[in-house]
C-alpha cells in the first residue's frame, strides 16, 4: 500500500504555481486519481484505491477535508489527484415565483446550520447529504428539494484548521 500526505490543495495561494512546478517535474508521469465520496475524504487515516486500482492511504491531520482537486503525495513520489463522487444529495432552490430566493435560501441554511448539517453552498443552490427529514422541513419552508447524484463539497465550517476560538470560557480537550 502507498502512503501518501497531502502535497498541495487548491485552495492554497501558490496552487497554480505549485502545480506548475509539479508538472515540469520529469516524475509526473506518476500521477493517478482517486474518486471519493465526501464521508471517505473527511477521515483523518483512510485506505483507498485509484481508479486503476493501485491502494494507497493517508494520515492527515485530523479535521481537514480533501477537496476536489488536492493533490497527495506518496513516500515514494507517485502523486494521487483527489476527485469528488457523486454521491447521493438534496439540493435545494428557491421557488421560481419566490420574491427574495437569496433569503429563502439563507433561512433554509439557518435551520440546516441548527441541526449542524455539512451543507455545500451556492449563490443559487444549498446540498446536503440526502435525508428524507430534512427534505421535508426544507419542503415546509417553501423551497425546491431536488435528489439527485452529484458531488459534495460542504463549507469546512467555523473551526476547520483546528479548534481555536475565545469566547469567555475555557474546554477541556
Amino acid at each position: 500500500m502507498l502512503e501518501a500526505q497531502i502535497l498541495i490543495t487548491p485552495k492554497s495561494e501558490d496552487y497554480t504555481k505549485k502545480l506548475a512546478d509539479y508538472l515540469d517535474q520529469p516524475n509526473h508521469q506518476n500521477t493517478f486519481e482517486s474518486t471519493l465520496t465526501f464521508d471517505d475524504r473527511q477521515k483523518s487515516r483512510h485506505r483507498a484505491t485509484t481508479r486503476d486500482g493501485t491502494v494507497f492511504g493517508w494520515f492527515i491531520e485530523r479535521g481537514h477535508v480533501l477537496k476536489e482537486g488536492d493533490l497527495l503525495e506518496c513516500q515514494s513520489g507517485e502523486i494521487i489527484k483527489i476527485l469528488s463522487a457523486p454521491e447521493q444529495v438534496s439540493t435545494v432552490s428557491a421557488q421560481i415565483s419566490s420574491h427574495n430566493p437569496a433569503l429563502d435560501l439563507t433561512r433554509a441554511a439557518y435551520h440546516l446550520g441548527n441541526r449542524h448539517v455539512p451543507l455545500q453552498i451556492a449563490p443559487d443552490f444549498l446540498r446536503y447529504q440526502h435525508d428524507h427529514v430534512l427534505d421535508d422541513m426544507v419542503r415546509g419552508l417553501g423551497l425546491n428539494v431536488t435528489t439527485e447524484p452529484a458531488p459534495f463539497e460542504p463549507e469546512p465550517g467555523a473551526y476547520a484548521g483546528g479548534h481555536q476560538h475565545n469566547h469567555g470560557h475555557h474546554h477541556e480537550h
